[in-house]
């Protein structure tokens, strides 16, 4: 059973940051399932919910329950060529989205500069995994 989650690509997502001045994300997304195209994000906030579009096209996995909103929400992003997609100018982190449970993910991040792994039970948890890895220790 671990085994076939790990494989599945569609529930991995690879984010190229290039940027990270004053706690704000500027990268680009890439999900797995579409390895043609790309998408620009110019904040935390973009890149999640970008991600979410995504599992959510994908359906997989599943969310366990509704989002809720207050309107409706619609961006477009540009497609990112073959040869701005191998790595992040400053990090590059691989995102496995094991589940979507009490309206947030659990999975793991890959931090693929250093190789190293780490488990997330949250978004919160996933962004500050991902910001101690972009802002040196002090």
């Amino acid at each position: 059973m671990q085994g076939r989650i790990r494989n599945d690509a569609a529930r991995t997502i690879m984010v190229c940051v290039d940027t990270y001045e004053e706690n704000i994300l500027n990268g680009r997304l890439y999900h797995y399932g579409q390895e043609d195209e790309g998408h620009k994000f110019h904040s935390l906030m973009q890149l999640l919910m970008k991600t979410e579009e995504l599992l959510d096209a994908s359906n997989f996995p599943q969310a366990f329950t509704r989002v809720r909103s207050f309107g409706p929400i619609g961006e477009t992003h540009a497609a990112i060529s073959t040869e701005e997609r191998s790595r992040g100018k400053l990090a590059t982190f691989v995102i496995k989205v094991l589940f979507r449970q009490h309206t947030s993910w659990q999975g793991s991040v890959t931090w693929l500069e250093t190789q190293s792994e780490q488990p997330f039970r949250s978004v919160l948890e996933l962004a500050m995994l991902m910001n101690s890895a972009l802002v040196p220790a002090v």
